[in-house]
């Protein structure tokens, strides 16, 4: 308890509750979740269509597991409450769910793919994969920098950038898809794919978003 001085007297002020080591933990795991799914997905769409399905299988597994935290996390923040939770309830629900969204994209990217029976990749999809790749790892850094009291500004920004980079990607490549006359149901194929990968790199900087939400509300 701490105490402050105005005009009329002394004010208690209640001290911020502690940082919780279980929900510290389950925010690092959900980042670094995220980060190996979406290294697989790359490597998916780098090597197709070879090893497709069996890397969309271990993509499926990813998502359980991020569905098992959220659910995880979700279920510490609610055994808290707003009077022990360190970080404001509504936040902390917020970045479980967006966490997972990247997820879903992922696992919704693959699946397309195995729908489609892609049998060739695109070079957009590439550079769209390998743009996801490393904001997925920026959210896993950012996650982990914010549950030790580092730094997370460089994180932030560098996710920023990726996700203006995802949109400059998707749409050239959708430029490109419908003014090269390539079979209208390719076309439609693939735009539904670059949409997934955009979507996860969208989601990838609504995390950042929230993570900077938790650090200004937790001080």
């Amino acid at each position: 308890m701490t105490h402050a001085i105005d005009m009329f007297g002394p004010v208690l002020r209640r001290s911020p509750p502690p940082r919780d080591h279980v929900l510290d933990t389950l925010m690092g795991n959900a980042g670094k979740n995220a980060r190996r799914a979406a290294h697989v997905l790359h490597q998916l769409i780098v090597d197709c269509p070879d090893g497709l399905e069996g890397l969309a299988e271990d993509l499926s597994s990813h998502e359980h597991e991020g569905d098992k935290i959220t659910h995880d996390l979700i279920h510490r923040l609610r055994e808290l409450g707003p009077s022990r939770s360190p970080i404001d309830l509504g936040d902390g629900f917020r970045l479980a769910t967006t966490i997972d969204d990247i997820l879903d994209h992922i696992e919704q990217t693959a699946a397309l793919m195995v729908v489609f029976n892609v049998e060739a990749t695109m070079e957009q999809a590439v550079a769209l994969a390998s743009v996801l790749d490393q904001a997925a790892e920026r959210v896993a850094y950012a996650l982990d920098a914010y549950v030790s009291g580092q730094e997370l500004g460089p994180h932030l920004t560098e996710i920023h950038r990726l996700e203006n980079e995802g949109d400059r990607i998707n749409r050239q490549g959708l430029t490109d898809l419908f003014a090269g006359g390539i079979d209208p149901m390719v076309v439609i194929r693939w735009k539904d794919i670059y949409e997934s990968l955009e979507s996860a790199i969208d989601a990838c900087e609504s995390v950042a978003i929230q993570i900077e939400s938790l650090q200004l509300t937790s001080g």
